[in-house]
């Protein structure tokens, strides 16, 4: 089961950016989707396909997608998904619990990275976007998940120095045993 959410983010020069994300509810593993300052059809349904080429290898399918009812996501989002037999889920009128997963998400990196950082522009929110799924995939651990991340990670030595990896310049810590 996937899931997807459309949020906003203000940049410095006070520019609304939208972005799109999706996370695996199963895994909790989160999918980069693009970001725009003009969300149409269009560019929602090109997520869409750009999202279905990254499942195609995925084994066992994803079955369902969740989503609200945003009317960002039209007619032509979701025939993309139904192309690949995956059957779209709509929440109910104003209940974002029932898209939980999307929306913890969401406030997960808001708390941990946008809300600390000044955006200044389209590009560097994709960096900083990128860097921060790819630090949420690969090594925050997740209650959900027993404490283990999204992506897990191999074992490394059980014995020797501690070191800290800053992420997004230091806002965000990653700590291993050194090899």
């Amino acid at each position: 089961m996937l899931a997807c959410d459309l949020f906003t983010i203000e940049t410095a020069f006070l520019q609304t950016v939208y972005v799109l994300c999706f996370i695996e509810l199963g895994t909790r593993r989160v999918y980069l989707a693009g970001c725009t300052d003009k969300p149409d059809s269009a560019w929602v349904t090109q997520q869409a396909r750009h999202m279905v080429w990254q499942l195609q290898d995925r084994d066992p399918g994803i079955r369902f997608l969740i989503h609200d009812r945003d009317a960002k996501f039209t007619g032509a989002f979701e025939t993309v998904f139904a192309a690949e037999g995956i059957e779209t889920v709509l929440t109910p009128y104003r209940a974002p619990n029932a898209n939980a997963f999307a929306e913890r998400w969401v406030r997960s990196v808001r708390q941990e990275c946008l809300d600390r950082l000044l955006i200044i522009n389209q590009v560097h929110l994709r960096r900083v976007r990128r860097e921060y799924v790819d630090y949420y995939n690969q090594a925050r651990p997740n209650q959900g998940l027993k404490q283990q991340s999204p992506i897990p990670f191999s074992c490394g030595p059980v014995t020797g120095p501690i070191v800290c990896r800053d992420v997004l310049g230091g806002i965000l810590h990653d700590y291993r045993r050194a090899a």
